[in-house]
């Protein structure tokens, strides 16, 4: 049954609803609307001006209404009388096609048809900076090799913990918070579930953690590489897949790696279009910087640059860790959080769709061995190169949808135009005497 938000309001002495959407650059946009309204919105969804955000639209184009999914409401633990709420973006009584949100429901909707339920987890890590974004908050956060260090994650105790308190509020099955391997850094994990509910959770949870760093005068950031020469934000994504019955169709426990034949083309998929995927989980100027980083201070960039595939090894593009599932490690903090799902399912299912084969899996050490390594591809080297592979992967594209498609490159385009339009200080330096 939809749930009614009138009566959740009434029931939690809720004041305001945030109706909230994702644009094609992950940008978050909300309007917060009374409660004594959200009646009305539950029907008609909230009027937004769609080419005001990022989105393939123009001036003239009609009002954009999003319309809130009951089943996604969440009320702010640290401002309880509001409510956030995922919307679907609406023009002209359809679907927006390449709202990000749409894109995956569409794709949840082809696996739903297979008898299929796409089950993912993300990790999502984030720095700690200052107010104005020179520098981590924390100046004795000095260590070499910082991950997992205890006196660092202590003394960001009151936001770390506040954050954890409010997702087991939740329900959200957070089990584990730490420092990560750049100071500065960190990463929380809370469990994994349906696709969509995942990115939902992904989009409230970036929402969360900046508000909650603000509360406490720091910034937190999910860009992908905000410090030279310290690790970048990744945000890994677990997944696997389900049928019908509740068992989990990627399992094999007799099989190599312990995954079935479907996991296996469903991986064969993502090792497929992995040069094409990284435009969408690797959407920035700056994502570049972490897939294609030299060693940082502690050792190992922890990003993968190449496609390939392994068991329970790091180093790799994708990872086996047990029987059932498999870890992305290509997404970085960039990502949209639809998106990423999205692009997951739509490349599994066409390497399900044509019995894809993974290719040979690697157990060595790419840091320090991948140059051994003679037929994998390597990931693009920058935005560019990977806006013209998946402009050139008609395949994905089609399986994305071609409106979504076609605005996403266009809009990326016009970013990339912008980067090199932009006169930088390298090029002063090393030109201005030649």
């Amino acid at each position: 049954m939809t749930k009614d938000l009138s009566v959740f309001a009434r029931e939690r002495g809720i004041k305001y609803f945030m109706i909230s959407y994702t644009d094609l650059f992950g940008g978050q946009r909300a309007k917060l609307v009374p409660t004594q309204a959200i009646a009305d919105m539950q029907e008609e969804g909230a009027g937004f001006a769609g080419f005001a955000t990022w989105l393939d639209l123009s001036p003239a184009h009609p009002d954009m209404f999003a319309v809130p999914d009951p089943d996604s409401v969440i009320q702010l633990p640290w401002k309880p009388e509001v409510a956030w709420v995922a919307a679907d973006c609406v023009m002209d009584g359809q679907p927006l096609e390449q709202a990000p949100r749409s894109v995956l429901k569409a794709q949840i909707a082809k696996a739903a048809k297979l008898g299929l339920n796409v089950k993912t987890g993300v990790e999502a890590e984030f720095f700690l900076i200052s107010e104005d974004g020179a520098s981590i908050s924390d100046a004795a956060d000095t260590a070499e090799k910082p991950c997992y260090d205890q006196q660092a994650v202590m003394r960001r105790y009151d936001v770390i913990a506040e954050i954890c308190d409010y997702m087991l509020e939740l329900g959200w099955g957070a089990y584990q918070n730490d420092h990560e391997d750049a100071n500065g850094q960190f990463e929380m994990n809370w469990e994994f579930d349906d696709a969509l509910k995942t990115a939902d959770k992904h989009s409230f949870f970036k929402f969360m953690v900046k508000s909650i760093a603000e509360k406490h005068g720091l910034r937190a950031t999910f860009m992908p590489k905000p410090f030279a020469g310290q690790t970048g934000n990744g945000c890994h994504c677990h997944v696997s897949v389900w049928n019908e019955a509740g068992e989990n169709a990627f399992s094999d426990k007799g099989a190599p790696f312990g995954l079935s034949a479907k996991g296996k083309h469903f991986l064969g998929g993502i090792m497929n279009h992995a040069s094409a995927m990284a435009a969408i989980t690797n959407p920035t100027v700056n994502s570049y910087k972490r897939i294609n980083a030299p060693r940082t201070i502690s050792g190992a960039t922890w990003a993968p640059n190449s496609v390939t595939w392994t068991g329970n090894n790091r180093t790799h593009m994708v990872r086996v860790p047990g029987p059932g599932r498999f870890e992305l490690r290509l997404p970085d903090g960039a990502v949209n959080p639809y998106l990423l799902q999205a692009v997951i399912i739509a490349a599994g299912l066409d390497g399900m769709a044509n019995a894809a084969d993974p290719g040979t899996h690697y157990d060595i050490d790419m840091y320090e061995e991948g140059h051994l390594v003679k037929d994998a591809p390597r990931l693009p080297l920058n935005l560019l190169d990977a806006l013209r592979e998946f402009g050139r992967n008609e395949a994905l594209q089609s399986e994305l949808g071609m409106a979504f498609s076609k605005a996403f490159l266009k809009l990326k385009q016009k970013e990339w135009n912008s980067y090199v339009s932009h006169f930088s200080q390298w090029e002063r330096e090393n030109t201005l005497d030649i």
